[in-house]
C-alpha cells in the first residue's frame, strides 16, 4: 500500500520548525557549537535545541516531541481516542537512555498535548530504523479500515553524559584527536500519513525495504554492505522501480567513514545504469546526530525541495540504519498532479 505524507514537523539545532530547519540545512546552517560537555580535557562540540526553557531528561524529550507534532498538525486538533499515534524512540539498549519506562512516557506525553489518542497507538523503541516498523504498522492498521490518518512522532537526545561516555570510550564522536566521528545532536520530528486513496498529497512513500547488517559497526568483520543493499533492493521490489529510476538519495549518515562506505557499496551494487550525477544528502551535516528523530528531517527536506523547485528530482532514496546492524531503505516520489 502506498502512503501520503500530508504534513512534516519538526524542531532540531537549526529551527523550531520544519520550515525554519529545512531553510537552514538548504543554506548550509549549522549550530555546532562547544556544550556543557568535557570529553578528553576538551568541550565536546554538540548541536543542541535552544528550547525555552532548560529542560533536562525526560521532560525535554517529551517537550521536542510535543514542539514536533504542533508544528505538524498546525492548528488541527484530533478528536479524543480518534488519531493513533506511533511514538519513535531511542533504541532501548542505548547507554544513558533517558527514558525508563515507555508507556509511561507516552502517556506524559499525551498529558503536556492535552490531547487522547487512538487505542491502538505504540512506542516503537528502535532508534533511527523506528520509522521502518511505523510505516509498515501504518500500512496494516489503514487495511483494516476506520482509519484515514496516522500520526508518526520522534524525539531523541545523544546530548546526556552517561551516553556520550560509551561513546567516546568507541572513538564515536568527532573530537580533536578523532575524525572519524559524529558531532551529537537531538530534534523532535513527526509526520502525517494518510492512504494515498484518501489523500491529494503529491508526496508519496512507494517502497519500504528492510535489511540486517551482519557486519555492523566496531565488528571488525569485513564490510559488504549486504544489509543496506537487500534493504535497499526490497524497496525498489515493492516500488516496481530500479535504482536508474531514481535521482538521488537522502540519509541519516552523521559522519562516519563507515557509513560513508557502506552507502557507496550499496549504490554500486544496485546502480545498473550510468548516471551523470547521483548525489547523496545527509542533514546531519546541519544537525548533528539526532537519532530517532532524523527520519522527518530526511523526508522534510525533500518535501520543501520539491516545494520550492530546488530538488534533483521526483524520486529519491532514503536509508537509515542502526548500529547493531539493522537497515531501513524508503522510495519516495513527488508525484504532482497537472494544474497544481
Amino acid at each position: 500500500m502506498d502512503l501520503a505524507v500530508m504534513n512534516v514537523g519538526m524542531i532540531t539545532g537549526v529551527g523550531l520548525n520544519a520550515e525554519a530547519t529545512c531553510a537552514a540545512i538548504r543554506c548550509a546552517i549549522d549550530n555546532f557549537q562547544e556544550s556543557h560537555f568535557m570529553i578528553d580535557g576538551d568541550w565536546l562540540i554538540a548541536c543542541e535545541v535552544p528550547l525555552p526553557q532548560p529542560w533536562r531528561g525526560e521532560k525535554k524529550l517529551r517537550e521536542l516531541a510535543r514542539f514536533a507534532i504542533h508544528d505538524c498538525m498546525g492548528e488541527t486538533v484530533p478528536e479524543p481516542g480518534a488519531l493513533p499515534l506511533f511514538l519513535c524512540l531511542p533504541e532501548s539498549s542505548r547507554p544513558g537512555r533517558m527514558i525508563h519506562d515507555d508507556n509511561r512516557f507516552f502517556l506524559e506525553l499525551e498529558k503536556d498535548l492535552g490531547w487522547n489518542f487512538h487505542p491502538k497507538s505504540c512506542t516503537i523503541a528502535m532508534g533511527r530504523v523506528s520509522i521502518g516498523s511505523a510505516l509498515q504498522r501504518a500500512r496494516e492498521l489503514f487495511a483494516e479500515g476506520g482509519i484515514n490518518q496516522i500520526l508518526i512522532a520522534a524525539c531523541d537526545s545523544y546530548l546526556n553524559a552517561a551516553t556520550l561516555e560509551a561513546l567516546a570510550e568507541e572513538d564515536r564522536l568527532l573530537t580533536k584527536e578523532n575524525s572519524d566521528g559524529f558531532i551529537p545532536g537531538e530534534a523532535g520530528s513527526a509526520i502525517l500519513v494518510e492512504p494515498t486513496n484518501h489523500s491529494s498529497s503529491p508526496l508519496v512513500l512507494k517502497g519500504l525495504g528492510f535489511g540486517v547488517e551482519p557486519a555492523p559497526i566496531n565488528s571488525g568483520k569485513p564490510l559488504r554492505a549486504e544489509g543496506l543493499t537487500q534493504a535497499v533492493r526490497g524497496a525498489l521490489k515493492e516500488a516496481g522501480l530500479t535504482m536508474g529510476d531514481l535521482d538521488f538519495r537522502i540519509t541519516d549518515i552523521a559522519g562516519e567513514q563507515y557509513y560513508f562506505k557502506e552507502a557507496a557499496l550499496a549504490l554500486a551494487r544496485t546502480l545498473r545504469v550510468r548516471k551523470e550525477s547521483f548525489d547523496i544528502w545527509h542533514p546531519a551535516d546541519c544537525i548533528g546526530e539526532s537519532g530517532a528523530a532524523v527520519y522527518a528531517v530526511m523526508i522534510g527536506m525533500f518535501k520543501a525541495a520539491c516545494e520550492k523547485g530546488y530538488s534533483q528530482g521526483a524520486g529519491v532514496l532514503l536509508h537509515l540504519g542502526n548500529d547493531d546492524g539493522r537497515r531501513v531503505a524508503l522510495l519516495l516520489r513527488w508525484e504532482e498532479q497537472d494544474g497544481q
